[in-house]
Order: C-alpha cells, then structure tokens, then sequence
C-alpha cells in the first residue's frame, strides 16, 4: 500500500466521533502514556523540551501585552537580544531558572520592574 498524503486544513479539523470520544474517556492514565511512548511520530516532550516551551510562551505573552518587538522589549529589560530571540523561537538553548523567573516578574509586574531598572 502506498502512503497517502495528508493536509491538516485548521478550518476543518476532523472530529472524534460519539464511540472515539468514550474509547480516550475510559483510557487510564497509564494507558495513554503507553500509547504516547509508543508513537514514534509524536514522542513525548523531554523536560528541556517543556522548560524551553513554557520560556518561549512566558516572553511571547509579556511582549504581547505590552505591544512590544523582540527588540525593544529586550532592550527596555535589558535581555540579550539574540537569547530573547532564541528563546522565543524555542531554539536549543535552556534557559536558567533565573531568567525564567524574570520573565514571569515581567509579565505580571512590568511597570515595576521598568521602575526598578531606572
């Protein structure tokens, strides 16, 4: 049997059926980590991979609710440019715990933090 290609169209997602939705509903956690590990096309992400996402998600809402570029929100709290820029594009870099934790300070509290920088 030859592949067949497939083009997911976001504007019509397939949806699970009546039967599917009760087949996942009754799947125990651990049947469903079983099934994940299994699928060589979709593996479960590592912990770098999950810290570099949820440091890509914190930057990417901070400057979103300030309107700002990559730029200029790395230069209003002083951020190397080129990390913030590879952070937020998920690149392989992990970022350290402090800068993480910056970036959540940033994002609740940027007026504070922008008083706090001078």
């Amino acid at each position: 049997m030859a592949p067949v290609k497939f083009r997911l169209d976001p504007a019509n997602l397939p949806r699970l059926t009546s039967k599917e939705e009760r087949a996942v509903d009754a799947q125990t956690e651990e049947q469903i980590t079983t099934v994940a590990m299994a699928d060589p096309d979709n593996p479960p992400l590592t912990d770098e991979e999950i810290d570099r996402l949820t440091a890509a998600q914190i930057a990417k809402r901070a400057r979103a609710k300030l309107s700002l570029t990559q730029q200029e929100f790395a230069k209003r709290y002083r951020i190397n440019y080129g990390r913030l820029r590879d952070i937020e594009q998920g690149r392989n870099v992990r970022p350290d715990t402090a800068l993480i934790a910056y970036l959540r300070v940033i994002e609740r509290e940027p007026e504070a933090v922008s008083r706090a920088l001078g």
